[in-house]
């Protein structure tokens, strides 16, 4: 039986063909971070939530419904050896300084469609989350870092990801927030496929979406 959803790999190679998708994406950044969490964020048109971390490294996986091609969630992924959110504006959260490499990736914004049930934005988050595996392991990357609140620590914990703090959590505009690494491997994609029961990749690779963060 075909999927019912796709997880792509968006690029400068490749976002004029989901010019659609991203703007969904942009959109409901607005209705979850700024409107739902009050982050402090701006507006394009208030209706979009469109910041300055859009270069020719950045990378975003959507997650699709693959008849209609509409956005179910997505996560875009900074290297870190380029400007990038925890290391311009949160490096305070990083006892030892924040993680620089070529092999390491910061996660950012990564949302579900607001309108989905709780079941449907679970299934899209553990989908978003072997394939950020399958991307890290076959693009070299060893590790992840990224920040969260840390109300939502324990779902992070959860996923089953080798996770370790890279600070202390210290308050920002009300909320205690938190900056971890992640750290890639086999055996953890393993255990999310199994947690998830994935038995197949999730992320669709192919020659003209080689989305390398180098």
């Amino acid at each position: 039986m075909p999927p019912t959803q796709t997880v792509r790999i968006v690029n400068r190679d490749n976002s004029d063909a989901f010019a659609a998708q991203r703007m969904e994406i942009f959109a409901a950044r607005k209705q979850v971070f700024i409107d739902a969490l009050k982050w402090g964020l701006a507006t394009t048109d208030g209706l979009y939530e469109i910041d300055e971390y859009y270069h020719d490294n950045t990378v975003c996986l959507i997650v699709t419904n693959a008849v209609s091609g509409s956005r179910l969630g997505s996560v875009r992924l900074l290297p870190t050896d380029a400007p990038h959110l925890l290391g311009d504006k949160f490096a305070g959260l990083c006892e030892d300084g924040e993680p620089r490499a070529a092999d390491v990736v910061e996660i950012t914004r990564l949302v579900t469609r607001p309108d989905l049930s709780r079941d449907e934005a679970k299934q899209v988050r553990q989908k978003l989350a072997a394939a950020l595996f399958e991307y890290a392991i076959a693009n070299d990357v060893r590790h992840f870092t990224m920040m969260t609140h840390t109300v939502f620590l324990s779902a992070v914990v959860a996923m089953g990801w080798n996770c370790e703090p890279l600070g202390l959590p210290q308050e920002m505009d009300g909320v205690l927030v938190a900056a971890l690494r992640i750290d890639v491997d086999a055996p953890s994609l393993a255990r999310l496929r199994a947690q998830t029961n994935l038995v197949d990749p999730v992320l669709m690779l192919d020659l003209t979406e080689s989305a390398l963060v180098h």
